[in-house]
């Protein structure tokens, strides 16, 4: 246990214990990381030591001042000591505190800190990185700061190359500050630094070497390959430490989106990753993904440096002008409270599927923690009849397909009908099965590339990797087979024969009834429209598949008369199949009914 007379570690307990006892005002993920701050604390497994982090924050605050900058009261920063927040201060005593148990090697080897705009958040990360270099000088230290962006990670660069200035030390290190690099470097007593900003440009880093790694903005990183490409040069050092610090973004896609989603289990618990240190300030949400925006308590919760340097009226003004012009609320969303929206042309609110999914689990009594195969085992035993459809790439894409079937839970709801009625109807679930292909070939370059978790999914069961440079059709006749075999009573399948006539050929002689389904936008508008109704009521299910919500979230959909939709993918390096094979089974459903095509099992 640590020294209670160690200066700054009364600062960052009385942080975590106002945090864990609600005294101060934050998000359910600061309680979390706070609470496993202190219960690490007492953990056998780890030596706790303050000296690294005492060092550190020594040297930030008596070494570095501020560029630029205003207090509260409009006093200039400039040339003022740079104080670091307590929430600064608890961070690095986290990441340089835990020390595997009679070792010297650290717990922590990459942190996630995800904080709003405005929070001290670059500066902080500069003073970070020099500190940190300073701190493991005796290895020959190499620091990287990088960011999407050359411009990004210059801004933490030149808050360096200041702070050299005012010390007097520059003589002492050698300055490349060109068009071709942007490096500080010297010789020490006792060891080395080398700091330099670079672009996150994979293609040609593959040679890096560095022991301390920042990744600025990781929201805007196109591919995961920019950020793994500096973790990934780190491998010769035992206290290497990878650090992301971002906003949130508008993509729930994106790599930062799942690597927040991550971080989030392993504050949950779901997740156990012991050498992974997380930081998450945010807005917290209500069930249906709704934010209480205009409230300060909400604006305190979000902003660790709200009252230092975020200022309480201008971020209320802000807040204000936002709900009265609904184009400034998507940022103000994502830069002031952190929270990630889906891009405006986006149509659904994945936040009601996900709301959705979870109450039909609780009204078909399964457990959320069941696997695939368990839930799929459950299902086939309900008295459904089930429709398919697919969704087949032409060449080398994802292909996709699914089961669409409505369950009768017997009970009665209250609704309102279209004269304002209140009336009961019986309660009816519809549920989603779904599974893709996708080439092995390009599973790595279009992973990387489009930032498709592929092989995430395949370690799920939702995805089948063709082990050819295309997809072999024959596998999405035999996935249909084998569900049939399982004991799915399924009544027919909707394909649009003119994408793959062999699969249409397939499916004929499986015996299974396959009906020719053109992708005419008004054909398929009622599957659109009835699975986005049973999603808002909370009666869609889908077996919390990722792969399912990712496309869910790329679908752009434009209003057309007599309240028809004709949808299509957000961007050209997204994915929709999975959605678009749903889709293709709920109209299979709708027109047998309405048709009465209800003839033998198949």
């Amino acid at each position: 246990m640590a020294d209670s007379k160690v200066s700054n570690f009364d600062i960052v307990m009385e942080y975590a214990r106002s945090i864990t006892s609600y005294k101060k005002i934050a998000c359910k993920e600061q309680i979390q990381g706070c609470q496993r701050f202190l219960k690490d604390l007492g953990n056998p497994l780890y030596d706790f030591r303050t000296d690294d982090a005492e060092f550190v924050i020594e040297l930030i605050e008596n070494t570095f001042v501020h560029m630029q900058g205003e207090k509260l009261d409009g006093t200039p920063l400039r040339g003022t000591p740079f104080l670091l927040e307590p929430f600064h201060k608890f961070i690095v005593y986290n990441i340089l505190g835990f020390y595997h148990k009679g070792t010297k090697r650290r717990r922590f080897k990459e942190a996630f800190i995800f904080i709003p705009r405005k929070n001290i958040k670059t500066s902080f990360a500069a003073a970070l990185a020099w500190a940190l270099g300073i701190l493991e000088r005796r290895s020959g230290s190499k620091v990287y700061i990088v960011a999407a962006a050359l411009k990004q990670s210059l801004e933490s660069f030149n808050f360096i190359n200041f702070n050299l200035e005012q010390m007097g030390e520059k003589e002492n290190f050698r300055v490349i500050d060109n068009n071709q690099e942007h490096s500080i470097s010297g010789d020490l007593d006792d060891g080395s630094l080398f700091i330099q900003a670079l672009a996150a440009n994979p293609d040609s880093q593959d040679s890096l070497n560095c022991n301390i790694g920042i990744a600025d903005e990781i929201h805007a990183y196109k591919t995961p390959k920019q950020y793994n490409i500096i973790k990934e040069a780190m491998k010769a050092y035992t206290n290497k430490l990878m650090i992301g610090i971002t906003t949130a973004g508008d993509s729930m896609t994106s790599f930062c989106y799942q690597k927040l989603q991550y971080c989030k289990k392993i504050l949950d618990k779901t997740v156990t990753d012991e050498q992974y240190f997380v930081f998450i300030c945010k807005a917290d949400e209500k069930e249906n993904g709704d934010v209480d925006y205009t409230n300060p308590v909400i604006h305190e919760m979000a902003n660790p440096a709200y009252g230092v340097s975020i200022r309480p009226d201008d971020i209320l003004n802000d807040s204000l002008q936002a709900m009265n012009d609904p184009q400034l609320r998507k940022d103000f969303f994502a830069k002031s409270l952190n929270v990630f929206t889906a891009a405006l042309r986006a149509y659904f609110n994945i936040d009601e599927f996900r709301k959705s999914d979870t109450a039909c689990e609780a009204k078909l009594n399964i457990k959320s923690e069941w696997k695939l195969d368990k839930k799929i085992e459950f299902l086939k035993n309900l008295p459904i009849e089930w429709y398919g459809g697919a969704d087949l790439s032409k060449l080398h894409d994802l292909t996709a397909a699914a089961l669409y079937g409505s369950y009768m839970t017997g009970r009665m709801i209250k609704i309102t009908n279209e004269k304002g009625e209140v009336i009961e109807v019986p309660e009816e679930i519809d549920i989603i099965i779904s599974h893709s292909w996708f080439p092995i070939v390009a599973a790595a370059q279009k992973a990387d590339e489009d930032s498709i978790p592929l092989f995430g999914w395949k370690d799920d069961g939702w995805l089948d990797m063709s082990n050819s440079a295309t997809v072999n059709h024959a596998e999405i006749v035999n996935w249909f087979k084998k569900m049939r075999n399982m004991g799915f009573k399924i009544k027919q399948v909707g394909h649009d024969r003119k994408f793959c006539r062999e699969y249409f050929i397939g499916m004929k002689k499986a015996n299974f009834n396959i009906i020719d389904q053109p992708q005419y936008f008004y054909k398929k508008s009622e599957g659109f429209r009835r699975i986005e109704q049973k999603a808002k009521d909370g009666n869609l299910y889908y077996l919390s598949s990722q792969a399912y919500e990712y496309c869910v979230q790329n679908v752009r959909a434009i209003e057309k008369t007599d309240d028809m939709v004709q949808y299509e993918k957000v961007e050209d390096s997204q994915r929709i199949d999975i959605f678009d094979a749903s889709v293709f089974a709920c109209v299979r459903k709708l027109e047998a009914l309405e048709k009465g095509k209800l003839s033998g099992w198949f």
